[in-house]
This record gives C-alpha cells, sequence and structure tokens, in this order.
C-alpha cells in the first residue's frame, strides 16, 4: 500500500496508491480513478499546454474503496443483502439501497485512509491558502465511458473545507455508489454491483457561486449535427444546471468558421435563470438558492468572447479525445467561472453517450397526421413523439404510484427519479434546459421529453390524455389527446449522386440541423420571411423610428420585446443575423440561397407595430414588395438591416457559403440599384466571392434574362409566381386557383426560355418554387432541360432524388 507523499508516486504502485494526484494519471487509468477523475488527469496533463484551465486536485483510487470494503469486511454482507434485490419493486430496491448505505456510512475509513487524505488536502491548503475550499466529486470505475454516462448516479459536495469535512464527504461519495438511482442504473445496463468501484475526486473549488457556470457539448444533443458547440449557463454553481433546477440561457458556436478565426456565434438564447446557487452567510458550508434580480435575469451570463472561448476548449477537448480513443468523440462537458479572479475553467468532460451511438445511416422522423389544442410548450428534447395518460407527480417518495407507459409530469426530476422514468412514455418537467438531467436521460432512454414549460404541472391533470410532440423544431408541444403519428425510417447507403443538383427550401432555422442529414447539395431556398415574423416579430421600421410610434397597444408589447435591447434596430440584425446563420452552418460549406425579405405590404402590416408604415394596396401581390422596396427612400433604412445581418453571417461568422437572392425584380436598372443598396452596407458582389442571385418570377426575367444576366450571378425560378403571371391568375381566388398548373404548356415555355438563356450566359439557374416537389413529370421536364438545380420541400427530396438519379441514367 502507498499513502500520498509530497513526491509523486512511482509507476509500479500506483495500483496499490491509496491517493493519486490529477496530474498523475490520465485516461488509461478509469480502472484506478474512475471515468471522471481520469479525464481531469488526462486534461490537466494533455491540453493545460493549450489553453485550458482545469482546478488541479487529487483523487482517492479504486484501490483505496477495495481496501476499504474488504478490510471491515463488507462485501459479504452487502451480498447477502442483494440476495434478493428486485429493482422493479420500488420498495424492495429502497430498503436494499437504504440498508447498503447506511452499513458503509456506519463503518470507519481505517486510518491509512484517513491519513492519506488529510495529507494530501493539508498539501493543497498549502498551496492555495488555509482551509481551502474543495468540490468532492464521486467518479466509479464504470462512469462516463461512451455508452454509458451514469449522469449523476453518485454524489457530489461543494465548497466543503477542513480535513474532517473533506473525509467526511469522501465517505458519503463511496456510500453513494449505492443509492436507489445507482443500483438500477447499473442494473439496468448489465453492470456487476461489486466489480465496480468508487474513487473520490477532491478538486480546487471554481467560486462559480459568485459568477456562472453551465454545461455544453462539442455536438448538437437533439440532432446530432457534428458541428455545433451548445453551451447552457446560468449564476451560480452549476448543480442548478445539471439538475434542471433553472432555465439557463442556451448558445450555439459553429466549429468549423471558430477554428478558422470567426466569431460564429450562430445563436442566443436568454434563459429565465430565476435562481442560483450560492454560499450561505458564514462561510461555505451551506448553500441556499436564491431569486436573481430581475434585471441580472435579462442579461446574458456570459459575454461573446466567453462563450466563444468555451468553445474553442470544447473543439480542443473533442479534438483530443478523438486522437486518443481513435473514433469521432463527442463530449459532454462541465464549466465554471471563478467570480473572484473572472477566470473561466473546465472542472468536468466526458464522452456524449446518445448522439454519438446513433447509427448514422438511417435517419428517422416521426410527423402528427393530426393536430388539436396544444396545452404547454417548452424546449424539445430529442425528435420523437410520445404519448399516453399524464401522471403529475412533484414528491419522489410516490413514484411506487407511477403506471408503465404514462406521462411523467413534475416541477424537475434528478437522479432519484430514475427508476420510473424508464416506464415513461414521455416526461415533461417546468424547470430545466436541454442539458439538464431530464434532458440527458430522456435521450439515453430515447423517451421524448420537453423541459422548461414553467406551469406544465398546474395546467395538466393526472389521467388526462396527451400527445408530446418533440418532431417540430425546438419549441416542443403537449396535444390534447392521443393523436394518430408516423414513423418513417430511411436509409441512406447506396443513394446515388445526380448531375443534378438537388438542394432543399428550408424556412425553420431550428429544423435546419435535422435536414442537413437528408441528401443533398445545399440550400436552394432560404426564407427570411419565416425568421422575421416567428423570431423577430417586428417590423423594421418601428424598431428603427421606436420613439416615433403612436400607439402605446404597439409600443409597450415592442419594448418588452427588445427589453434587453437599448437601439432597438441591433434586435432586428442580431435575430436575423443568427437565423441565417443557424441554416448556413447546418449545411456549410454548400451553398445557402437566402432570398431578401418579400413580404407583401398587407403581410408586413401584421408585424407589431406595421401598420404604423405600410400601405393598404388594392392587389398587394402585384405592388409595393421585393426589389422596389429595397431601394425607396421610404424603405431603405430597413432593407438596410437585412444586409448588416447577413455581412455578419459571411464577414464575421465566416459563412461565406451565404448567397444573397432578391425577389421580384422588375428591371435590370431596379437590380442595379438593388446592388448599389447593398455595396453601401458592405455586401458588394464579387468582394469577399459575394454572389447575388435573382428570382426569375416576372415574365420580364425570362424576357430579358440576357441583360439580368449582366446584373446577376445566377437564377432561381420562383414556379408559384412565374405561373401566376403567365397565366394572368391569383392562385388564392377559389374561381381562378383551379387553372394553377406549373405543368401549362405557356409556363413550361417560359421555363424553357430561362434555362436556355441562363445556359447562354454561363448563369447558375435552378428552381425553387412547389412545381417540382408536386409533380414528378414536371421535376422529369426540368431534368431534360439541363437545369442545374431543383430546391424541392424536405419530404420530396429522396423520392426526386431517385426520379433525377432514373433520368440521368444513373
Amino acid at each position: 500500500m502507498v499513502i500520498a507523499t509530497e513526491e509523486k508516486s512511482p509507476r509500479f504502485s500506483k495500483e496499490q496508491s491509496l491517493i493519486l494526484w490529477f496530474d498523475e494519471v490520465g485516461i488509461i487509468d478509469v480502472p484506478l480513478v474512475g471515468g471522471k477523475n481520469a479525464s481531469l488527469g488526462e486534461m490537466i496533463r494533455q491540453l493545460t499546454r493549450k489553453g485550458v484551465n482545469v482546478p488541479n486536485g487529487f483523487a482517492t483510487t479504486a484501490y483505496a474503496y477495495r481496501y476499504f470494503i474488504q478490510a471491515a469486511g463488507l462485501e459479504e454482507k452487502l451480498r447477502e443483502l442483494f440476495a434478493d434485490l428486485d429493482v422493479e419493486d420500488i420498495n424492495n430496491l429502497q430498503e436494499r439501497g437504504k440498508k447498503a448505505r447506511s452499513l458503509l456510512l456506519h463503518t470507519p475509513f481505517p486510518k491509512e485512509l484517513r491519513g492519506a487524505i488529510a495529507l494530501a488536502y493539508q498539501k493543497m491548503c498549502d498551496r492555495y491558502g488555509a482551509e481551502t475550499e474543495v468540490a468532492v466529486r464521486s467518479s466509479a470505475t464504470a462512469e462516463d465511458l461512451p455508452d454509458a454516462s451514469f449522469a449523476g448516479q453518485q454524489e457530489t459536495y461543494l465548497n466543503i473545507q477542513s480535513v474532517e469535512s473533506v473525509i467526511g464527504a469522501c465517505h458519503k461519495c463511496f456510500a453513494s455508489l449505492f443509492t436507489d438511482r445507482a443500483i438500477s442504473y447499473r442494473h439496468a445496463r448489465g453492470f456487476d454491483h461489486f466489480s465496480v468501484a468508487l474513487s473520490v475526486g477532491i478538486q480546487k473549488m471554481v467560486r462559480s457561486d459568485l459568477a456562472s457556470s453551465g454545461v455544453m457539448f462539442s455536438i448538437d444533443t437533439e440532432s446530432g449535427f457534428k458541428n455545433a458547440a451548445l453551451i447552457t449557463a446560468a449564476f451560480g454553481l452549476g448543480e442548478n444546471v445539471v439538475q434542471g433546477a433553472v432555465n439557463p440561457d442556451e448558445y450555439l458556436v459553429f466549429k468549423p468558421t471558430l477554428k478558422d478565426g470567426y466569431r460564429p456565434i450562430i445563436d442566443k438564447r436568454l434563459g429565465s435563470k430565476e435562481y442560483r446557487l450560492v454560499c450561505d452567510v458564514g462561510g461555505c458550508k451551506q448553500m441556499k438558492n436564491e431569486r436573481v434580480p430581475s434585471t441580472l435575469q435579462n442579461q446574458f451570463a456570459l459575454e461573446d468572447d466567453e462563450i466563444l472561448q468555451l468553445a474553442r476548449w470544447a473543439c480542443i477537448i473533442e479534438d483530443h479525445y478523438t486522437d486518443v480513443r481513435g473514433t469521432y468523440s463527442p463530449m459532454d462537458i462541465e464549466w465554471a467561472k471563478d467570480g473572484l479572479s473572472n477566470e473561466l475553467f473546465i472542472v468536468q468532460a466526458r464522452p456524449e453517450t446518445v448522439q454519438s451511438q446513433k447509427s448514422q445511416n438511417i435517419i428517422r422522423s416521426y410527423q402528427l397526421q393530426q393536430s388539436s389544442k396544444i396545452l404547454v410548450t417548452g424546449r424539445s428534447v430529442g425528435e420523437a413523439i410520445g404519448q399516453g395518460k399524464v401522471r403529475v407527480m412533484l414528491d419522489v417518495r410516490k413514484i411506487d404510484l407511477f403506471q408503465q407507459g404514462e406521462v411523467l409530469v413534475t416541477d424537475k426530476t434528478d437522479p432519484d427519479w430514475e427508476p420510473i422514468m424508464k416506464k415513461a412514455s414521455a416526461i415533461i418537467t417546468n424547470k430545466g434546459g436541454r442539458t439538464c438531467h431530464a434532458a440527458i436521460i430522456a435521450r439515453e432512454m430515447g423517451i421524448p421529453a420537453i423541459v422548461g414549460c414553467g406551469d406544465a404541472t398546474d395546467l395538466l391533470r393526472t389521467g388526462q390524455e396527451v400527445t408530446v410532440s418533440c418532431a417540430e423544431g425546438e419549441e416542443g408541444k403537449v396535444y390534447q389527446g392521443l393523436l394518430p403519428f408516423e414513423v418513417k425510417e430511411v436509409a441512406l447507403e447506396n443513394l446515388p449522386r445526380t448531375h443534378t443538383k438537388i438542394m432543399m427550401n428550408v424556412g425553420n432555422p431550428e429544423e435546419a440541423f435535422r435536414l442537413s442529414a437528408l441528401p443533398n447539395d445545399g440550400v436552394g431556398l432560404a426564407r427570411l420571411e419565416f425568421i422575421i415574423a416567428n423570431h423577430i416579430k417586428a417590423h423594421p421600421l418601428a424598431l428603427i423610428n421606436f420613439d416615433e410610434l403612436e400607439n402605446d397597444e404597439v409600443k409597450v408589447p415592442l419594448a418588452k420585446l427588445t427589453a434587453s435591447y437599448e437601439n432597438k434596430p441591433q434586435y432586428f440584425v442580431d435575430k436575423l443575423a443568427q437565423g441565417v446563420a443557424r441554416i448556413a452552418a447546418a449545411f456549410y460549406p454548400k451553398p445557402v440561397v437566402v432570398r431578401m425579405s418579400d413580404f407583401k405590404s398587407n403581410e408586413y402590416a401584421n408585424l407589431l407595430g406595421g401598420r404604423q408604415f405600410e400601405p393598404k394596396e388594392e392587389n398587394p401581390m402585384l405592388s409595393w414588395r421585393g426589389a422596389s422596396r429595397y431601394y425607396d427612400p421610404k424603405y431603405r433604412d430597413a432593407y438596410a438591416l437585412e444586409c448588416q445581418a447577413l455581412k455578419r453571417v459571411r464577414d464575421e461568422m465566416g459563412l461565406t457559403n451565404v448567397i444573397p437572392m432578391i425577389p421580384f425584380c422588375r428591371t435590370p436598372e431596379e437590380g442595379r440599384k438593388v446592388l448599389a443598396e447593398m455595396a453601401k452596407h458592405g455586401l458588394e458582389r464579387g468582394v469577399n466571392g459575394l454572389q447575388v442571385y435573382v428570382m426569375c418570377e416576372l415574365p420580364s426575367n425570362v424576357i430579358m434574362a440576357d441583360e439580368f444576366s449582366e446584373v446577376f450571378d445566377g437564377f432561381s425560378i420562383g414556379s408559384n409566381d412565374l405561373t401566376q403571371l403567365t397565366l394572368g391568375l391569383d392562385r388564392d381566388s377559389a374561381l381562378v386557383a383551379h387553372i394553377f398548373d406549373e405543368r401549362n404548356p405557356a409556363v413550361k415555355r417560359m421555363v424553357k426560355m430561362a434555362i436556355e438563356s441562363a445556359k447562354r450566359n454561363d448563369r447558375k439557374i435552378g428552381i425553387c418554387g412547389q412545381g417540382p416537389s408536386d409533380y414528378p413529370e414536371f421535376a422529369r421536364f426540368l431534368v431534360e432541360l439541363g437545369i442545374n438545380s431543383m430546391s424541392l420541400n424536405p419530404d420530396s427530396v429522396l423520392k426526386t432524388l431517385l426520379m433525377v438519379a432514373e433520368v440521368e441514367g444513373i
């Protein structure tokens, strides 16, 4: 046996050491110090030189745990206790767990182990100061593995001071190997209770109670998109984020261009962050949850530079573990900011255990076939649909009442809830974000969950039948009743590659990561209207002229919407840039054609504050829309905001795959005026590889295609408007709607002319209208004409791809 000394232990004695310092161990030492401590040692030894800050400390070893168990003769007693264990019987599980923990807690540590812990802690005090505050964390030899997280199964104790307190916390950690949830979790995953040992990490405490903390993943947790780092943040100690006690801020950072030196924060969501866990008055031995002042709740917990720094560390950590393991290894990482030094630290890193284990060759999608009243909304976890009878449950001691297949509705979960979480058809919580306990476990179990709902336990009632949908983007929805839904599986192996580019129409940024997994050549139409109507919600001129707004019924909600912005127009730029960036990042480096706003005046008027700035037109379809707005003195300031947003996406975030496209451009001269407006705001055609396309949706675009080719770099046929204007009808009119058909010979002749003219002028031409998605024969017609690309609705991509391959003879 080797007790810790001030010198490092020789290699041959590591297996029999009671204590090992973090800088003595690495990832190969999981059997000695468990997954968590081995990872901390690996980062301290390998990544501090790359700038990653990790607090130092030491670990009691697995050998120390086994020495404690064997010296006191506990294994025989524990085996006897577990002889008739039944984890499916909640009462039996609770009784056996309680007796096992009591057995360990009432057995004193051997004096050698007490002495080793005391000596090592004193060394930390010599380095950092008397009564150094430490975090005491459990680290099992079967945790933080690539296929099992063991999230929160054993205990953690924060802000521990004094030798006796550290020894006491270590003792409690040993006993926590037999919490009810840990017993159940090991049983479910086939781990033998007596082959797993416990190490304890004693780590210099980061005073995040005075600042902020959170969790980050080097992968998008819901879609499995590999190129984004997800960061969550809240004020105070990190337990609130991990346990789902608060709704944290969320940030998404695009990793490829981050590595190239850009600042690609592609999404920022402000969480409510109502509480923070802090040290109580009188020192750090006690902690309390205190309410965060409302002014602070409305501020992000991290500055942009800090978000980017954490994301860089996530990249460094992921790249290192991928290299060490020889396989792609996305990571689940806990971070903390020290309020005394203002430094950021990584306090844990473990393999992500859900998306990394999924097959990359099969896409499974869920789709509701009916709708009903929406009862509750929150943050969706996963992309599935579940349904059943609600069980509202606020007291974990009553989990024996829970029935298989019910929908669990509660305030938040912690590991004590896990014995019944696996029985649930879906999980709904009032609190928590996408990295909280409920979210992590639901993903592992493949159960749909909606977290951070706020008031689900008040709005839903036990016995009520509901359908829980996480299949409609990042907002999860709880519908009344048991709705029919469809599950589709698509195999991606052996799909053909066509000469005609198969692109997608994407409007909702929240669906972009998921859609990018479909076979595609980029985005042929990204609509700004969806982002403006659903994310921004306000008319740009109302933001620019906020102080001059005439109606308080508009000004008050607009003020609330932009509460964190003194500069109201900046709100528009930020939200639009984030929406576009998310779509561009999802498909990077493939082209993403972004159509500038194409609301009609009546649609603009419906935006918050819009009625004061919009004319009432008899025929908005043919009036003040598209290009004619952009250079008009009455609207050019609003268009400037769109230009600023796209410039940020391209120049600051590095997403140069974004191609702006101008809609409803009636004449080449109008096109030149628009390009001049764009250049005023830093979007100059030809600079930094900028191309600008034009919608080919007016007869004038076809007839004067040669002249438009001198102004723009490419065309995209808008078959909807081109059909209406060729046939002289309004497809929204029931009286003539039956005549609307892209396959009409006149429309097909216009399309043929457009394609021939574009090719003659060496300009790219595609189509982004509804026609190819609805009519395979129309898609076949386009391929035969040699169109460069077709942009389709996502649900039409695969069938059209196969049809195009057939036409091309592939």
